[in-house]
């Protein structure tokens, strides 16, 4: 049997790296940041559990084992993993599609969601495919984000108001609010812009007011993050002291205490083929946030994080959510931040977390039966609104007209046809984008700067050609998308008065030539050979020279290739005909 080594180990399971070097001092930043990340984190579980139609104990759970599982698997020193506002929305559209209403299946629905995510996760971090990520272009990612904070705000106002709503749009939900609106609870009211206009407060002016009354920056930091924490205990309070409930205030009600349960995901195949499509997009969209998040906190501390492995830190961690109660998870950003700011110093800050979670789960959970949904409402919107982000739209229109279609369309789709369309069209706009602009390669005829060895755009730049000798500089690696418009545009050029003897095809941005622009290639070096014209290759790449010789195109070249461009302008151009001089008839 072949040997495993330990640098397989170590690179699947980073915890045997940072472990090595863990000491009190670290377990000291460690426990600190998680009390932090715990406080903010209990309130954040409930309501996006509530967001994602689940009772609200399967945020706590989500936010126990996960944790733990990242913690082993994952290489980031800070990201927090749990329940967050996307991917909870995007788990309520699954549900929902499913047709449900036995509270046992929908549990059991998102358990499989988060299983089927996991495993999807774990395969594509072990055959290393975390690169297919970067199809989904930042700003489509921005748009559907920014869509996303708005509809989820949206969907909570129905709790602010205390009254009944649905929708999966943004059309469908506001015209349900305004249809229902009659029926506006006051008492409901009060608390749930109480509790939001807390909570926006608490994020800017708490930690300032704090400082100036002269409590330390740690200390300070603390208590503004617990802002959530205080603004659930006393509406809870006020809730069970005056009996609103009784009023006609929605409460969570009971929430089980205990650790998670042992759940195991359906089996079922035909539950697995609804849900397959939303799990790829669940796991697409809650790995670039989770990477985007992970490599922003690292490069503040010059560390780097393995993108292939954290596709298996956060397939672990939702195969943990599956097995523990649970429904997906992923990296969040707001915690992480918390989490990097409040010291986190390894992965086991997040373990520590997990621990907090748990004490909360098996002591804390009877005194949130009198917790208002509305507080949890409001707890979601200050945090998903701190995600919108409608200067993209202004950024992409002053730098491209293409990226803003994008960004638009993606806004556009999720907000007027949901979730699950706007992510999906979100996907097919960004590998259309860079189909389209891989497909027009920017091609540059260029010409020899006056007294050196360089060659410029002729549009550009004041530089010395030949009427006989064409010179193209390709700045796009050729493949079967793009060939075809490279052969038009030589074909198009040489076509005119001019007597072209040469053309040389510059090749310093090519990185790679597939077997379809290869036969391009030999096509054009043709057809141009029946014109009377040779074509030659300057400044190839030694990858890309490597695969060329490798095919009879060099044997069936016209020209020649030469290593550089100015090597080409010394063999093919001839030499310049000084004009005549005239200064003596012009003095006459």
């Amino acid at each position: 049997m072949p040997r495993i080594s330990a640098q397989t180990f170590t690179q699947y399971l980073p915890i045997l790296t940072w472990a090595k070097a863990y000491n009190r001092d670290t377990a000291s930043s460690d426990i600190l940041a998680a009390v932090i990340v715990t406080i903010m984190l209990i309130p954040q579980s409930l309501a996006y559990a509530l967001l994602a139609g689940l009772p609200a104990e399967m945020g706590l759970y989500a936010s126990i084992l996960p944790l733990v599982a990242y913690a082993i698997f994952g290489t980031s020193r800070a990201l927090a993993v749990g329940p967050v506002a996307v991917v909870s929305l995007m788990t309520a559209a699954a549900i929902g599609n499913l047709g449900l209403s036995d509270p046992a299946q929908i549990a059991l629905a998102a358990g499989t969601l988060a299983f089927i995510s996991g495993v999807l996760l774990l395969v594509l971090g072990v055959l290393r495919l975390g690169f297919l990520a970067n199809f989904l272009s930042h700003p489509v990612i921005a748009g559907f984000i920014t869509a996303s904070g708005v509809l989820i705000a949206a969907s909570q106002l129905k709790h602010i108001f205390g009254i009944e709503a649905h929708g999966h749009t943004l059309i469908m939900v506001i015209g349900s609010l305004f249809e229902n609106l009659s029926h506006t609870s006051f008492i409901t009211l009060v608390i749930g812009t109480g509790a939001t206009a807390f909570l926006f407060w608490v994020r800017k002016g708490l930690k300032p007011r704090l400082l100036a009354a002269g409590l330390k920056p740690r200390l300070a930091d603390v208590l503004a993050k617990a802002g959530p924490v205080g603004a659930v205990a006393v509406t809870t309070l006020v809730t069970w002291l005056f009996g609103l409930q009784n009023t006609g205030v929605k409460i969570v009600g009971e929430v089980p205490t205990g650790l998670p349960p042992l759940t195991m995901p359906s089996l079922s195949p035909d539950l697995w083929n609804q849900l397959f499509l939303s799990a790829v997009l669940i796991s697409i969209i809650g790995f670039v946030e989770s990477v985007s998040v992970a490599q922003t906190l690292a490069a503040k501390k010059r560390q780097r994080i393995q993108p292939d492995q954290e596709l298996i830190g956060l397939g672990a961690s939702n195969v943990a959510a599956a097995v523990s109660g649970g429904y997906p998870v992923t990296g969040g950003f707001a915690r992480s931040v918390v989490n990097f700011d409040a010291g986190a110093e390894t992965p086991a800050a997040g373990a520590f977390t997990a621990i907090g979670i748990g004490i909360a789960a098996l002591l804390l959970t009877p005194l949130l039966f009198f917790l208002p949904k509305a507080t949890l409402a409001a707890t979601i919107i200050v945090a998903v609104l701190g995600l919108v982000d409608f200067s993209i739209l202004k950024k992409t229109w002053g730098y491209s007209k293409v990226d803003f279609a994008a960004v638009f369309a993606t806004i556009a789709l999720t907000l007027g046809f949901g979730v699950e369309l706007g992510v999906s069209a979100g996907v097919l706009i960004s590998i259309g984008l860079h189909l389209y602009k891989t497909s027009r390669p920017h091609v540059a005829e260029v010409g020899l700067v006056p007294g050196t060895h360089h060659f410029r755009n002729i549009k550009r730049h004041k530089v010395d050609t030949q009427p006989h000798l064409i010179t193209l500089r390709v700045d796009e690696s050729l493949y079967f998308a793009n060939a075809r418009f490279l052969e038009d545009y030589v074909l198009g050029r040489v076509t005119c008065d001019e007597p072209i003897e040469h053309v040389v095809l510059m090749f310093p941005a090519v990185n790679e030539v597939d077997m379809s622009a290869l036969e391009t290639l030999e096509e054009l070096n043709r057809r141009l050979s029946e014109m009377g014209i040779k074509m030659h290759l300057s400044e190839v790449k030694g990858p890309v020279m490597d695969r060329l010789q490798r095919s009879h195109f060099l044997d069936e070249l016209t020209g020649r290739v030469f290593q550089s461009q100015y090597d080409a302008w010394q063999a093919l151009a001839r030499p310049q005909t000084p004009a005549p001089d005239t200064s003596e008839t012009d003095a006459a």
